[in-house]
């Protein structure tokens, strides 16, 4: 039987029950293999109960740098008697199955042409531990011991890490570092040279750099802050809620003046997801940075404010992380399905912002960004990340914090220009751009006030009903919505090494996994013009994009191919041009599957060709 042999280029999956405390042991097996200076990408894969459920980690090692999934296992740490018969047929032939040989298995319960690896983990725990709970914890760490040797780890770097985990808890750290070491002495003694998958250190210079470790939720928190939120108000809801609670820490050390230990900023946690985007609202109408974080089934709840912060012109920011739907639907697995009920949420003719952050560096990026355009446009900014970004900690550029930064309030009018004469309509377009002036409450003793309302009224701000002031008023906002198009992030071009006539559009958490399969495609002779979507509105360079080819394939993360909808909605492009891929399964894309539906789309081409023999390029 042949038997995988990889060097730093492995995928590991870890099989566990959730509330077993496995997953503190497997973060620290991949934070391990990064001191090591090998790029890792984990991926934390839990049910939405509490406790007793199947949960996974997955840990692709790539001194490549490839972050997205890849598809396959090559090596099962098969800890779950429930999802036996799964996890062990997801094993790549000549792989390996590592699993707990406490209790013997009958042989059919194998693969014949996958390499099985048992270590009597239950006996060894119960060997060295009186306490159930004990056994039940380190039994996670004996096992990051053993893969230590069988895989090559260094064991200083882990305990390096126990180190800064339990610092100034003694007798937790030597307690884990014991449970460590069980697990070392016995692979050495009955199970080295076993597995060809090997970990080997690298100039930490080399694939790693200046790269830092972190989840997208805290990344968007932080960006939150440094944008200058003031205010956030949300209601708990999977997988945005350490949004919040991010955002909690980094404003306990950040926004607490030292002298007097006054708190500068609210954060309330509101009885549902109605009343939290309320109180944003009436905090961006007051002038402050306000946000809410929430998902799917929240930003539902929301519609009607959001409405109301549309035609009322008040700056808000939402954080939606994106998880399966629809309904409850999965909470704790990954999609991109709320493209649509975010870029139109709310009745009659509504078109929102949306931003689509890569990884955490553009959450913490279009976190800041997003403050800075609510108040310019003066409207609600949805930042679109995902539970794949958000809750999972990600390999990215270091964020860059610039002292030198200015908060973009946009048009405020002032108490100096009031009372100076300055005509003030709150929503008179004064210079083509469908983007009025404002005025915070306050401003002026006499001068500047105005009436906020959902209904219709005229430049003024004067309730109306009359036809001419409904239109002016619905078309400036769709004049902003165009001012929007350059002021949102850019789309981001990949050329082809060589011409080609096929292009690609992807975004947000598709990135790692899209930028893998080009790499993947064009060793298959198959070349693709690349564009990543960073926003919506769609810039001009997109429609061009689409136009210079003769097909371009659309790849996202849910069912109705809603990007590709949006973009033949907004640019009016003929849809035979876009070619959906489309992945929804609730785990994140891999470059195997963009790679493996491309290239069937592609040779399903030469057999129909696209334009007809003879015709000019």
């Amino acid at each position: 039987m042949k038997r995988l042999e990889a060097l730093n280029d492995f995928v590991i999956k870890f099989a566990n029950v959730n509330g077993s405390g496995s997953a503190s042991a497997n973060e620290l097996f991949a934070k391990a293999i990064l001191r090591m200076g090998v790029p890792v990408s984990p991926r934390n894969i839990f049910p939405s109960n509490i406790q007793g459920l199947p949960t996974w980690y997955e840990v692709r090692v790539s001194a490549a740098g490839h972050l997205g999934r890849r598809g396959g296992i090559d090596m099962m740490v098969a800890m779950n008697p429930q999802t036996w018969a799964q996890d062990v047929a997801e094993i790549e032939p000549g792989g390996y199955l590592f699993y707990d040989s406490s209790k013997p298995m009958p042989a059919t319960a194998f693969r014949p042409d996958v390499h099985v690896i048992g270590m009597p983990l239950t006996a060894i725990c119960n060997a060295h531990y009186s306490d159930p709970r004990q056994r039940q914890l380190f039994k996670n760490i004996v096992y990051v011991g053993a893969l230590s040797v069988l895989l090559g780890l260094d064991a200083a770097q882990i305990e390096r890490l126990f180190g800064e985990q339990y610092a100034g808890k003694e007798r937790l750290l030597a307690s884990n570092v014991q449970a460590l070491q069980l697990g070392r002495d016995y692979a050495q003694q009955h199970l080295a040279g076993s597995v060809g998958l090997r970990v080997e250190a690298l100039d930490p210079q080399q694939a790693v750099g200046e790269k830092i470790f972190v989840d997208g939720n805290s990344a968007v928190a932080l960006g939150l802050v440094y944008g200058g939120a003031a205010v956030a108000a949300w209601y708990p809801i999977t997988p945005s809620s350490s949004v919040a609670e991010a955002f909690q820490k980094y404003c306990g050390k950040y926004r607490v003046d030292k002298a007097s230990g006054e708190n500068h900023y609210a954060i309330v946690q509101a009885e549902d997801e109605i009343a939290s985007i309320g109180m944003v609202l009436g905090a961006g109408w007051n002038g402050a940075r306000a946000f809410t974080a929430t998902s799917g089934p929240g930003v539902s709840l929301m519609t009607e404010f959001i409405g109301l912060a549309y035609f009322a012109e008040i700056p808000v920011t939402i954080v939606n992380v994106q998880r399966g739907g629809p309904s409850t639907g999965m909470p704790t697995r990954t999609q991109q399905a709320d493209l649509l009920s975010c870029a139109y949420a709310s009745h009659g003719d509504t078109k929102h912002v949306l931003l689509f952050p890569e990884d955490p560096k553009e959450c913490f990026d279009h976190g800041a960004a997003a403050l800075d355009l609510a108040d310019r446009l003066q409207t609600p900014i949805f930042v679109m990340s995902d539970l794949d970004i958000g809750m999972n900690q990600r390999m990215c550029a270091p964020f860059e914090w610039d002292d030198g930064r200015r908060l973009d309030r946009g048009k405020v009018m002032t108490a100096e220009e009031l009372e100076a004469g300055h005509d003030f309509g709150r929503y008179k377009d004064v210079d083509g751009d469908g983007i009025p002036w404002r005025t915070l409450p306050g401003t002026h003793p006499n001068k500047g006030a105005y009436f906020t309302r959902g209904t219709t009224r005229d430049a003024y701000a004067r309730y109306s009903e009359a036809g001419p002031d409904y239109l002016y008023n619905v078309r400036r906002l769709l004049d902003k919505f165009r001012t929007a198009a350059d002021l949102v992030p850019q789309p981001v071009l990949q050329p082809a090494a060589r011409p080609t006539r096929l292009g690609v559009l992807y975004f947000g958490s598709t990135s790692p996994a899209m930028s893998e399969a080009l790499e993947l495609l064009a060793s298959e002779d198959i070349d693709l013009d690349a564009m990543r979507l960073r926003a919506f509105p769609f810039p001009d360079s997109v429609a061009a994009f689409i136009a210079a080819h003769d097909a371009v394939f659309v790849v996202e993360q849910n069912r109705d191919a809603q990007m590709r909808s949006m973009l033949v909605n907004e640019l009016e492009v003929d849809p035979a041009r876009l070619l959906p891929v489309l992945h929804f399964d609730g785990t994140p894309i891999t470059a195997r599957f963009i790679t493996g539906a491309i290239t069937r789309a592609v040779h399903a081409m030469a057999v129909k060709p696209l334009r007809s023999v003879g015709q000019n390029d």
